[in-house]
């Protein structure tokens, strides 16, 4: 009798012991029933990407980007303001409200006349909750190619005697 109920205990705190160290619901369950909830209330900014890559650019090359959003909020949402952290990069953003569930586009142009890497941010005010968001501009404007002047061993300019 006294080993059936050794037996009995040592199963169920094995049972409980083996229960107590599996994750009863795997990390991509718990990512799914998180994107399932209900969206946050209020009027939601949320960015294609956080990031406006130039990439590595010919100088004066075509200044317009195209950023993507959608309100995933409850209400509509409104841009206060959008402004870059220099006058190199102008937003253009929708001055009407964007309601639930609408996606729409912020045009971004940046000066493609400097010369060298950049590294811009642009901050957007809307009527969301919390702080402002913030994208990113970068990039890389390469020299253009230097002049050559006049061909090397051509020397028809020169006139010798200052003539």
């Amino acid at each position: 009798m006294k080993k059936s109920v050794l037996f009995a205990l040592f199963m169920v705190f094995g049972l409980v012991a083996i229960n107590a160290q599996t994750d009863p619901k795997p990390a991509d369950v718990i990512k799914q029933e998180m994107s399932e909830e209900a969206p946050v209330s209020g009027p939601v900014m949320t960015f294609e990407a956080m990031e406006v890559d130039y990439g590595v650019i010919e100088k004066d090359s075509e200044p317009l980007r195209v950023l993507n959003f959608t309100n995933t909020g409850t209400e509509p949402l409104v841009i206060k303001n959008a402004r870059g952290s220099c006058g190199c990069t102008v937003p253009t953003w929708p001055k009407e409200p964007i309601m639930p569930g609408q996606t729409d586009k912020i045009e971004v142009r940046y000066a493609t006349n400097r010369i060298g890497k950049f590294s811009k941010k642009i901050t957007f005010t809307t009527n969301e909750e919390g702080a402002p968001k913030v994208v990113k501009v970068v990039g890389k404007v390469l020299k253009p190619e230097e002049s050559q002047g006049v061909p090397a061993g051509d020397n028809s300019l020169i006139k010798p005697g200052g003539e």
